[in-house]
């Protein structure tokens, strides 16, 4: 099992965007997400510690802490913090998920496809982050 922290709000994996080059139409992924893929290998990396990635399938569980919102009063925050009021606001889930699934191809595992199982959770805290636990899972790959 391997499991790590990544700080700060979770970000959700933008759309491409594309530019005109001249003749050409570049695609590019915002600078938001590649910031935020960045800091997710980096998590992943320093939790691997010099481990190969693996080449079985995996599960995958990620607790998304995100920050409560400034504009919520004292009464409200403390709510949210205590999971009586849910986190349904955006970024939405599968979102942030694809960024981190990307951020920790070749790192975590060869390939994103080895993950057959996912559980996630969306919650307010006080301290905004991204908990992610990867387990190997009985049986072979096709």
């Amino acid at each position: 099992m391997i499991a790590f922290t990544i700080p700060g709000q979770p970000v959700a994996k933008g759309r491409p965007k594309f530019a005109r080059r001249g003749a050409h139409v570049v695609a590019y992924t915002p600078a938001k997400t590649a910031s935020y893929e960045n800091l997710v290998k980096l998590a992943a990396t320093t939790a691997m510690s010099g481990k190969l990635p693996s080449t079985k399938p995996v599960a995958l569980s990620l607790v998304l802490n995100l920050q409560v919102p400034a504009s919520w009063s004292n009464k409200r925050r403390a709510a949210a913090i205590a999971g009586t009021i849910c986190a349904t606001k955006k970024p939405d889930a599968d979102n942030v998920l694809k960024g981190i699934k990307d951020g920790c191809n070749g790192i975590v595992w060869g390939d994103d496809a080895q993950v057959v199982r996912m559980t996630i959770e969306k919650r307010y805290s006080e301290t905004p982050s991204a908990i992610v636990e990867v387990v190997e899972v009985l049986g072979e790959a096709a």
